[in-house]
């Protein structure tokens, strides 16, 4: 059976590739609902049914387990996905998201003022500042929306993600860490580093694939399941004009299908 990484679009190929440079020996699936692309400007109700229709799908191609690489799903429907749907729907299967071992990061060397830019929807959310508060009740959030990143990236409109960063670094001059929060943002985190050159800048791309390896050494009732033929499937539920460009800066070999 497969690994699955489940995204709103193509940002969560960065993680999907960490994976792969990190645990190579082990057949992939992505999965990237780009149809329904920004899942940041939906409301709760529309990104719940979203996820709930990529897990059955990604669950009928093989997957063992999931990765929910989109930070809005994983705010929004994880919680409900891990204690409703997947007892009831596919036990066997193991749904796992990106905030916590992103709070665990930030966190590191006695951090006490953090940052947190992503969507609309986590942002209103505050799942990062509530894992945040139960590790460190004192900690210091600041949460800000970054609406036309998702899309400016989405469509390879990368010198307009930049002035959007810039503009944003602003608000994040007087943190120690900041949490890239939605997994589109690997693809310009080194504008956030031009810009916030003394804070910690936490991408998830740098974080997840030592994340999911101790996961799998600690569970081997599904790392046994897992096929390890070199396999690398890429599905997207719509392509855009920009779809394959993207994802080509990151997977030269692998072509990205419609679902």
């Amino acid at each position: 059976m497969k690994i699955g990484v489940f995204d709103s679009g193509l940002g969560g190929l960065v993680i999907t590739k960490a994976f792969i440079e990190k645990l190579p020996e082990y057949d992939y699936f992505y999965y990237g609902d780009s149809i329904h692309l920004p899942y940041g400007e939906k409301t709760s109700g529309q990104i719940l049914s979203y996820s709930l229709a990529a897990m059955r799908y990604m669950i009928s191609q093989g997957c063992k387990i999931i990765i929910i690489a989109c930070n809005t799903a994983t705010s929004i429907s994880l919680r409900y996905i891990q204690q409703r749907f997947i007892p009831q729907y596919a036990p066997d299967i193991k749904v796992l998201g990106v905030v916590i071992p992103t709070v665990e990061v930030s966190l590191q060397n006695g951090i006490k003022r953090v940052g947190v830019v992503a969507t609309s929807a986590t942002v209103r959310s505050h799942i990062y500042r509530q894992e945040l508060e139960k590790i460190n009740p004192d900690i210091d959030v600041v949460e800000i929306a970054a609406p036309e990143l998702v899309p400016a990236i989405e469509n390879n409109k990368f010198e307009l993600a930049e002035e959007f960063v810039k503009e944003y670094s602003r608000s994040f001059k007087n943190v120690d860490s900041l949490i890239l929060g939605c997994t589109h943002y690997p693809l310009i985190k080194e504008y956030f580093r031009k810009y916030l050159p003394g804070v910690y800048i936490v991408s998830q791309d740098e974080l997840m694939a030592e994340k999911l390896q101790d996961y799998l050494q600690r569970h081997p009732e599904i790392e046994s399941f897992l096929g390890r033929n070199g396999l690398r499937e890429f599905k997207v539920s719509s392509f855009n004009k920009h779809s394959q460009k993207v994802a080509t800066n990151l997977f030269t070999d692998i072509a990205i299908t419609k679902a």
